[in-house]
Order: C-alpha cells, then sequence, then structure tokens
C-alpha cells in the first residue's frame, strides 16, 4: 500500500509540475520570423553583405537558435526608403533595422553619440564604453520612451577625411568649398564656410566628377575605390578627426524584444557582439590592401591634413560640441557620460599604446 501510495503520489506531481511547466516550455520552443530593413543598397559589401554585415547577423541567429528565430533582410528600397528604417520599426511594420544612428539626429540629438564623435575614441575605447561603461545603457534610455531598443552590430573603423580636387594647404582652402559630409562633421565643416551637401552613396562619384563638389567623403579605402572615387579626385586626406569609428546599429522594436524568450535575446545580442568584432576586422583587412593599390596602381595622393587645419577642426568640433548638449539635455547627459569615459580612456592608452604605435607600424 505504500508503495502504491507513493507512485500515485510521484505521478499527480508529474503531472502538476507539467502542467506548471507548459506555459515556459510553450514559450522556450516558439518560433519566430521577423523582418529587418536596412538603410544601405542592395548587395553594399560590410553594410549588407559580407563577414559580420547585416545577413550575415540573420543567417548566424537562425542557425543559433535552431530556425526558432528567423530574420528575412530586406536591402534599401527592397521595403521600404533607404532611411525610414528608424519610423518602420517603431511603428511595428518590421522588427529590426540596420542603418546608423546618427541618422536619427532629428529625431534624438544624441544618437549622434553612438555612431561616432568627431574627436572621440577609436573603435577600442568606444567598445570598452559600450560594453562596460554607461554606452549601451544610456542608449537604452534614450530609446526606450519610443518604444526602441539597440545594439551595436559593426564598427568601420577609422575613416578617412576624404577625397579632394585641389590639395589643402590651410585653413582658407576650406570657404567655399562645396563638400558632401554627414553628421557632426558637417556642422564643424560649415564653421569653416564649407558649403556642406548631404548626399547618398550612389550620387557621389558623379557630382565628384562633374565638380559638383569638390570634395567627399564617403567611408575608407575599400568602400571608396569600390565608388570610384579615386578617378574623380586624387589628393585623399586623413586624420580620421571626424569619424575615428562608427558604428552600426542594431535597431529592435522594443515590444518584440520582449516577446523573445531569455535564450533567443542572449543569442541576438551575442551574435550583434560577434559581428561588432568580425565587420571591423574585415575593414581593416579590406582597406590595407586598398589604400596600397590607391597609390600604387591609381595615383592617389594619400596624406594627413596639415596641422594647423586639425587644429583648428578641433577647435571647431568642441565649440559645435558644446552647443548641442547646451541645447538638449539628454544630449548633455549623453556627452558629459561619454567624455568622462574619453578622459579616463585616454590615460590608459596614452600610457599603454601610444608609445607603441611609432615601433608597431613603421
Amino acid at each position: 500500500m505504500k508503495r502504491r501510495d507513493f507512485l500515485a503520489g510521484a505521478a499527480g506531481a508529474t503531472i502538476a509540475a507539467g502542467t506548471l511547466a507548459t506555459p515556459h516550455v510553450a514559450k522556450a520552443q516558439s518560433t519566430f520570423s521577423w523582418k529587418m530593413t536596412n538603410a544601405y543598397g542592395p548587395g553594399s559589401p560590410y553594410y549588407v553583405e559580407g563577414p559580420g554585415s547585416p545577413t550575415d547577423f540573420c543567417r548566424k541567429v537562425a542557425a543559433l537558435s535552431g530556425g526558432r528565430l528567423t530574420i528575412q533582410h530586406f536591402a534599401a528600397g527592397e521595403l521600404i526608403p533607404a532611411l525610414e528604417g528608424f519610423d518602420a520599426v517603431q511603428n511595428g511594420v518590421v522588427e529590426m533595422n540596420a542603418a546608423n544612428a546618427y541618422f536619427w539626429a532629428g529625431k534624438i540629438p544624441a544618437a549622434q553619440y553612438f555612431t561616432t564623435v568627431p574627436f572621440g575614441m577609436d573603435v577600442k575605447g568606444t567598445n570598452a564604453w559600450m560594453y562596460h561603461g554607461d554606452g549601451i545603457k544610456l542608449w537604452h534610455e534614450m530609446y526606450e520612451p519610443l518604444g526602441l531598443i539597440a545594439f551595436p552590430m559593426g564598427n568601420t573603423g577609422v575613416q578617412m577625411t576624404g577625397w579632394f580636387r585641389k590639395e589643402i594647404t590651410s585653413v582658407a582652402d576650406f570657404d567655399g568649398l562645396k563638400m558632401r559630409i554627414p553628421g557632426l562633421a558637417g556642422k564643424v565643416y560649415a564653421k569653416l564656410g564649407v558649403n556642406v551637401q548631404l548626399l547618398p552613396g550612389g550620387e557621389i562619384f558623379p557630382a565628384l566628377e562633374r565638380g559638383v563638389i569638390d570634395a567627399a567623403e564617403f567611408v575608407g579605402p575599400y568602400q571608396d575605390r569600390r565608388l570610384g572615387l579615386q578617378k574623380a579626385a586624387k589628393y585623399y586626406y586623413t586624420t580620421g578627426w571626424h569619424e575615428p569609428n562608427n558604428v552600426t546599429e542594431l535597431l529592435i522594436n522594443k515590444a518584440a524584444w520582449d516577446s523573445l524568450p531569455e535564450d533567443l535575446q542572449t543569442i541576438v545580442t551575442s551574435v550583434a557582439a560577434e559581428c561588432n568584432l568580425v565587420s571591423n576586422a574585415w575593414c581593416d583587412a579590406t582597406n590595407a590592401e586598398a589604400m596600397v593599390d590607391l597609390v600604387e596602381n591609381f595615383g592617389t595622393i594619400a596624406q594627413p591634413l596639415p596641422d594647423d587645419v586639425v587644429a583648428e577642426l578641433k577647435t571647431l568640433t568642441e565649440e559645435t560640441l558644446a552647443e548641442g548638449a547646451a541645447a538638449d539635455p539628454q544630449t548633455q547627459t549623453v556627452h558629459d557620460n561619454y567624455f568622462a569615459f574619453k578622459k579616463q580612456y585616454a590615460a590608459w592608452a596614452n600610457q599603454s599604446l601610444q608609445p607603441l604605435l611609432p615601433l608597431l607600424y613603421s
């Protein structure tokens, strides 16, 4: 009798436990079919295709989740226009979008800090701020009231100052110059008298070739060569002052995010972090090859901006950033946090890395 009572009790307990566990199991085993839009056109290296790209992200999430989360990717123009991803995700038309946060500066001025900051931190410093400082935390705080959440999903690394049809020898050469340049850097250049132009990637080469613009910034040697910019201008300047790094944003509808079980959320954040690393490594490798090719085979004159020009740009950048922060409390919060972290990071980088660089890359 005792044995029968024990077996009966055990069976009852098993049924009860199964009943209680069923909702959790059902949620864990649910499948999700999402859509991701993109600010960049079909086939774009890094931005759409290739190692660490958004399509690579979608493939890896599907593989690691065993097909429980599949994400259909749409390049710019395939589902919505290039820069309508923010609204599409916010309104629940799609669950995800790949772009750069500074595209939404008109909606959230502080968003610019989550892409890049002129004379800000490099990739290593930015990742340190994002993952181990308050970067991602502040990003979420800025976006949550709008029903959104975001994570880093890629980084081009430092970008080139750009292509110029004429040599730059002084600050005066910028006065009246017509230049394609986005973001905060455009505001800085405007203070030097630059006529700032905002053109999509596909329109840069013809505008530069025909003299509609005198200079243009896009990304770096690999991407710029792909556009053919070396055929329209021969002076290729660097310092990377305007974009010492450039973060790709993975934008997610917050309600959709909250519907995912914890393991799928972990897969998404882990794959995004991997793509952040892999895409940056790909950019460094391809830019290294492309820079040699541009100089040796196309006659590109690659050189840094004159020191006095860089000094003036830094002064005007500090002025521009201060003005933006003073005009918006959210921007002030992010600005103060970013530069406090940068000060701490710079103290370490200047002690450890800076003395080593001339020895490593000479």
